[in-house]
């Protein structure tokens, strides 16, 4: 782990979902915006008469003149906000890989459509966010302060002085459930068809991989489950009890290894960091690992100690995104991958 993001865990006491590398904390931003017509999409909404608001997870309530079309959010959160069809002009945030191709917390953005103002973690080109004008911002958030994932917090009053109204949905100790429908209710107040075919279809898809899951865990109990993340010098261990995703699973019945708290001090409550020759502290039958574009990828860890683990070389180990994308089209497939490897694994851990 890079030294300056480390620096920025620590003093955060952060790290979403399992940590793990390349992440750190962020800010609040608020204004408003003259509204015009937007994206595709944003036509019907902007044409709204009257006021629009929103009551976000801060407990901060969102104005504006008409419903806002020139959006710019947390890549996360437009790909969540493209799936029930609200388009934003301006992304910050992992949006592309090296080679340029969709970064995977993209979704199904068309990352060649928008206006990327920082691809890494502490870039945000407040001239080019100033330029779009925007009328909207908005961001995840993973911590209980307040602060909007990756805007950058030195920047701070440039980006407020811009004037756009700031929306922060938290996916902070709670379930996954809940962080979901608020994406819903936000991209209902911004014109999204939430009663589209394709948005009930996902959300019943959701529900069934939900049960699927349930049933895959009661008919399993013994299965353990590792949820890790590898950088170069260190393998990190998740615990369940910050995580959205992980908190839902744990709660339809998912045996999880649990760091003890005080092994998680170091990662803000998050996760314990591992040595590559401590990495089988934990037996565990199926390991989920990050894959995110800033973690290492299974298929590339080269250390031996990776290779003698059980689940490893049964073949027990899939992926997992500690920053889903809050839509149930692409929260469901998370749900049926890890119900299937419960459905298949043995116990070898």
């Amino acid at each position: 782990m890079p030294n300056a993001r480390a620096t920025h865990l620590t003093r955060r006491g952060i790290l979403a979902a399992g940590g793990v590398i390349g992440l750190g904390a962020a800010l609040a931003a608020c204004g408003d915006g003259d509204a015009k017509s937007g994206g595709p999409g944003q036509d019907t909404a902007a044409a709204k008469s009257g006021p629009w608001t929103f009551k976000d997870d801060r407990g901060q309530t969102a104005k504006a003149d008409t419903v806002p079309s020139r959006i710019v959010a947390f890549t996360g959160a437009a790909a969540a906000l493209h799936d029930y069809g609200v388009e934003v002009k301006g992304v910050f945030g992992p949006t592309r890989t090296k080679d340029g191709k969709p970064d995977v917390q993209a979704g199904g953005l068309d990352v060649n459509k928008v206006t990327v103002l920082g691809n890494e973690w502490g870039q945000f080109n407040i001239e080019k966010y100033a330029a779009l004008q925007p009328d909207l911002l908005v961001s995840t958030m993973f911590d209980d302060a307040g602060t909007l994932w990756y805007v950058p917090e030195e920047s701070k009053k440039k980006i407020e002085a811009v004037g756009a109204p700031g929306v922060g949905i938290s996916v902070y100790d709670r379930q996954l459930t809940e962080p979901l429908a608020r994406m819903l209710d936000l991209a209902k107040s911004l014109g999204g068809d939430v009663t589209a075919a394709r948005v009930t279809q996902a959300k019943k898809r959701f529900e069934d991989a939900a049960a699927r899951l349930r049933a895959a865990a009661k008919a399993k109990p013994g299965i353990k489950v590792l949820a890790g993340s590898a950088s170069q010098d260190l393998f990190y261990v998740s615990g369940t009890n910050l995580s959205v995703d992980l908190e839902y699973f744990k709660a339809l019945g998912v045996n999880f290894v649990e760091p003890p708290e005080s092994a998680k001090k170091q990662g803000g409550g998050w996760f314990e960091s591992l040595s590559w020759e401590n990495v089988d502290k934990y037996p565990a039958d199926i390991i989920m690992m990050d894959n995110r574009t800033s973690a290492i990828q299974p298929a590339d860890i080269s250390e031996a100690t990776w290779k003698k683990l059980p689940a490893v070389k049964a073949g027990q180990v899939i992926s997992r995104n500690p920053e889903p994308i809050l839509s149930y089209d692409k929260c469901a497939p998370l749900l049926e991958q890890l119900a299937e490897a419960l459905e298949k694994a043995k116990k070898v851990g």
